[in-house]
């Protein structure tokens, strides 16, 4: 392992992957708040301070042991996910879709902030390797995040999304996958299933939508 090639890495991913799950979990206390649940916001984690969020084994440990163990071709990681009680959402099935909306949203928002900086560095003429590969790296972890996320099964986001979407015998049917919904989740992501089927396929989506999107200040900084 090249010690001094993982501090470099480590040194442009460190602050985008701070704001990525910061903001992820920040906006899902948000928008409970918002709809009707004040636990995130009793409990302090409504912040951009991102010793909130952390997880010590899961944004830390977690993925530097995978780093060494796969030699960086496999990452994982999660924050301490925002306490959310869906029953006192005004609206908990209708509500309980925009609360796990909100921190997909919110990755896919600091995706194309970090991808104007990109263009606006190099419109400007800034060469520096350093710069130009952090605003990269924003723009790859939160489409990863972005991505993941929405994964349709609990406790991932995009699992909850699901059961707000399905009529109550269905939705009921799912909801009770999410005790071992992690479990089958890494099972899936370690067989390549996740990865062939809906992150590559989601991510070139993405990619771009992020690509039309920034094509008004691509073409005035050209």
């Amino acid at each position: 392992m090249d010690i001094a090639n993982l501090i470099q890495t480590v040194a442009i991913y460190a602050l985008p992957v701070l704001f990525a799950i910061t903001v992820h979990e920040a906006a899902h206390g948000y928008a409970a708040r918002h709809y009707g649940d004040n636990t995130a916001y009793m409990l302090g984690r409504i912040t951009l301070n991102p010793i909130k969020h952390i997880d010590p084994v899961g944004t830390i440990l977690m993925p530097l042991m995978l780093y060494f163990a796969t030699s960086g071709a496999f990452l994982f990681g999660y924050a301490k996910p925002v306490p959310v009680r869906f029953g006192n959402l005004r609206h908990p099935k209708r509500d309980m879709v925009w609360v796990a909306l909100a921190g997909p949203g919110a990755n896919l928002a600091q995706a194309l902030l970090w991808g104007a900086l990109f263009l606006i560095l190099s419109g400007s003429g800034v060469t520096e390797p350093f710069f130009l590969k952090m605003c990269q790296g924003g723009v790859l972890v939160n489409v990863v995040m972005f991505a993941f996320n929405l994964f349709p099964l609990p406790p991932l986001d995009g699992g909850r999304i699901l059961v707000g979407l399905l009529p109550h015998r269905q939705a009921e049917m799912v909801s009770r996958i999410e005790p071992w919904g992690f479990f089958i989740v890494m099972a899936l992501v370690i067989f390549g299933v996740v990865s062939a089927l809906w992150m590559r396929p989601l991510m070139t989506l993405t990619y771009g939508l992020l690509d039309l999107l920034l094509s008004p200040l691509a073409m005035l900084l050209s």
